[in-house]
């Protein structure tokens, strides 16, 4: 045991008594006795008892010794005053060893002790802030009330020292202001940055307490979390700490609290990190506003080196071209002057100088924010399950896209991989901070021709997107590389080579408004494509048509439809036509000319489609007709309603009888059936009224005739005979019309031959006789099998 003289045995007895009131008496008295050793200058007398104190009570096993000993060194710190400075390596360590003291009235008188030295130490304790902070952020979720209200009164404290002394402390200097104290210790240099002197060193070390900081942000406990949250504010509000800096050392935990189940901590951290967003604002305009100051002066420094530049030569030219006889005095005097001039040029500049460093100090100007560190710590919290954490990762992102367009660029696939499956939330404020997010990224891209921008990345991370499992997302995925597409067509087809193949997968989609975009986007890149690439195109979806039958039967219309939209559709089926005319699979190449064929029909995309085969007579028209056939000849009825379309009636009278000879199935049927209820639709309207013209298309009503008796006794029969029923009477009126215009012709040319000499009586009847015998239906008729213009394949058996 350490010698206790010069204590006493009263002294000691009183601070291991149990009765606080007996160990506070013990105090005042090491109090009295370290007052009076000071007044004598014995110091070591001093720091023996401070020795004393530490080892046999601080440090005791015995918890009574030891909150005896806590008292008795903050008494022993007020005794000190000013002189504590010397101590407090001694003193400072006992008191924060038993912070973790198994016993709660240990932990407290503890936190009693720490506030007394303190007050008395005040800005001197800051070299243990970190042990300190480290301390309270744990006696902040203590399990004993009295101890966290002993630590808030000691945390209060702790606050109003650092406010006071954070940045700049001297011991013997305490009468002077802290304006006085900041401007001794902080000096601006000749390039206008602030700097510290090397003789007044900060006893408050931000980068030494933001590794605490960093990791006792990571805290669970909703007090110490409160804790730290205050700290974070208080630091924050004193502008020479420039706590700001350091921001993405903390600011992953701080985005961890606002999904904390304490209403308090969420409060608290939203405000927290709005402020912190709020003054990230206000250092951009401040620093974009320097930067400008900044150029203007360059500008005005250069010109001013001009203008003294410029005088120097004309002064020159000015004493050469002077007369020789002029006195030398002269000539010196007017030197002097342009000396003179040339000086004050040369003072303004200097002071020009002088002045730049001597612009005042202005917060958040020499501020290096880690944009690209808080972006990707931001990131995950993109797509958070919290509302709150994702509406305010989202709402900052929103406020780095404004501040800095260019850092923003690198990081645009990983922000969009996080944010796109979100577009199905169900907030109406997430789902508006989301599209105000892509619409910046949007016009950033568009308007942008930065280098740092990642195509291939970005591609990639949309393609992905195209099997997720929300509509919403696959759609804006969709449009998302339709914008990208536009923007830089080469690049984004290079990017990825199987661009195409997840393209046409996305053709099976469930929406829609997916199969709409993700075909506007294989037909924009068509038409930006070289003719291989287009060929290449219509042969994968002929594929996928045929490994996907019903996609062909759901959505086969609805794609093509869409492509004779945004392509020619011209192009298209002369292109489907002739991979048709190879296709091995003759089932598949029926079935899919069948389906061309009704689009052919009654698709409105295709009306000049449709317009140019009914003019066979034209070079477009006859080349068209030709390229389709060779493929529609793999579905019989399909090439029976190309002809029809062609006004070709004389080859569609002959396909008849090459029908006769197939088998008639009930597919076969039933394509008959649909093509009956598509005569009666408005695109054979034309077909219709030339029923009305049967001297001129008498092939047409072979064709039809030939087809009801194709037809069993159903609707479509009973459709059909009734549209030729209701235009066989108008036949049969022409006919007789027909026929009594030769008797009357034959009638009056008797008369006039019997009133003749010759009379010929022969002659009169053979004439009479034969005139029934053609009928004028078929010999004035240009659509006859026999008349030369019956259609490219009349008259081939």
């Amino acid at each position: 045991m350490t010698d206790p003289f010069p204590l006493t045995p009263q002294i000691v007895r009183g601070l291991n008594d149990k009765l606080y009131e007996k160990r506070k008496a013990a105090a005042l008295e090491i109090e009295k006795i370290i007052r009076d050793y000071l007044q004598e200058n014995d110091f070591d007398r001093i720091k023996q008892i401070i020795k004393t104190l530490n080892n046999d009570f601080a440090y005791s096993i015995v918890p009574n010794s030891r909150n005896g000993g806590l008292i008795s060194l903050a008494a022993a710190a007020i005794a000190l005053g000013p002189n504590v400075d010397k101590y407090l390596e001694d003193i400072v360590p006992p008191v924060l060893s038993c912070f973790t003291d198994q016993d709660s009235r240990v932990r407290y008188y503890a936190c009693e002790s720490m506030y007394n030295i303190t007050k008395v130490a005040r800005g001197l304790i800051l070299k243990y802030f970190n042990e300190i902070f480290d301390a309270l952020s744990k006696l902040a979720a203590d399990s004993e009330l009295s101890v966290k209200n002993g630590a808030e009164l000691l945390d209060r404290l702790i606050k109003d020292v650092v406010s006071e002394h954070s940045i700049y402390y001297y011991p013997n200097d305490e009468n002077l202001t802290s304006e006085e104290r900041r401007n001794m210790a902080i000096y601006r240099d000749e390039n206008g940055e602030m700097l510290q002197r090397p003789n007044h060193i900060t006893i408050f070390s931000v980068p030494r307490f933001i590794p605490l900081l960093s990791e006792r942000i990571h805290s669970l406990n909703p007090f110490t979390r409160q804790f730290l949250v205050q700290w974070i504010s208080v630091l924050d509000t004193i502008p020479d700490i420039e706590l700001i800096a350091y921001l993405p050392d903390y600011l992953d935990g701080l985005f961890n609290y606002l999904s904390d189940p304490n209403m308090d901590v969420r409060v608290a951290t939203l405000n927290v990190l709005s402020e912190f967003l709020r003054e990230i604002r206000q250092i951009s305009e401040i620093q974009s506003h320097q930067q400008k100051i900044n150029k203007e002066k360059r500008k005005e420094i250069i010109k001013s080196k001009k203008l003294i530049k410029n005088k120097k030569e004309n002064s020159t030219m000015e004493i050469q071209n002077q007369n020789q006889i002029e006195n030398v005095t002269v000539n010196k005097n007017e030197s002097n002057e342009v000396n003179n001039e040339n000086q004050e040029v040369s003072n303004e500049v200097k002071d020009n100088n002088e002045q730049k460093s001597s612009y005042p100090y202005v917060f958040g100007q020499n501020i290096v924010l880690d944009y690209p560190r808080m972006i990707k710590i931001l990131e995950p919290y993109l797509a958070s399950n919290d509302e709150e954490t994702q509406a305010t990762a989202l709402k900052w992102i929103n406020e780095f896209i404004l501040l800095v367009k260019e850092t923003m660029l690198p990081f645009i696939p990983m922000l969009l991989d996080s944010v796109l499956p979100s577009l199905s939330h169900s907030s109406q404020d997430i789902l508006l901070y989301i599209y105000i997010y892509l619409l910046y990224f949007i016009i950033l891209i568009l308007y942008t021709e930065s280098k740092t921008f990642n195509f291939q990345e970005t591609v990639n991370v949309i393609i992905n997107q195209f099997q997720h499992e929300q509509e919403e997302t696959r759609t804006a995925s969709m449009d998302w590389l339709l914008m990208l597409h536009k923007k830089a067509p080469s690049q984004v087809i290079s990017t990825d080579k199987t661009i195409l193949s997840s393209l046409l997968k996305g053709l099976s989609d469930s929406s829609e408004e997916v199969i709409k975009r993700d075909l506007q986007l294989l037909a924009q890149i068509a038409h930006y494509s070289d003719e291989n690439y287009f060929t290449q195109f219509m042969v994968n979806l002929l594929s996928l048509f045929s490994t996907d039958r019903r996609l062909l039967e759901n959505r086969g219309s609805l794609i093509i439809r869409q492509l004779c939209v945004t392509l020619n559709p011209e192009k298209i089926y002369i292109t489907f036509s002739e991979i048709l005319e190879k296709e091995e699979d003759l089932e598949f190449a029926s079935i899919m000319i069948q389906n061309l064929n009704i689009i052919l029909i009654t698709a409105s995309e295709l009306v000049e489609l449709r317009k140019k085969l009914r003019h066979l007579e034209t070079k477009e028209g006859s080349q068209l007709f030709v390229s389709l056939y060779k493929s529609w000849s793999h579905n019989p009825i399909a090439t029976f309603s190309l002809c029809l379309l062609a006004q070709a009636y004389a080859h569609a009278a002959y396909l008849l009888q090459i029908f006769s000879e197939l088998e008639i199935t009930v597919n076969f049927l039933i394509q008959v059936d649909k093509l009956v209820q598509l005569l009666e639709s408005p695109v054979f309207t034309y077909l219709r009224l030339q029923l009305l013209e049967p001297e001129k298309y008498p092939a047409l009503f072979k064709c039809l005739y030939g087809l009801l008796m194709f037809l069993p006794q159903s609707s479509a029969f009973a459709t059909l005979r009734n549209r030729l029923s209701s235009v066989s009477s108008m036949v049969t009126l022409n006919f007789n019309e027909s026929i009594n215009q030769l008797i009357q012709t034959n009638l009056m040319l008797s008369q006039s031959l019997s009133s003749s000499p010759l009379n010929n009586q022969k002659l009169s009847n053979s004439n009479i006789n034969s005139s029934p015998s053609s009928p004028i239906i078929y010999n004035t008729s240009h659509d006859s099998p026999g008349s030369s213009s019956g259609g490219l394949f009349s008259g081939k058996r």
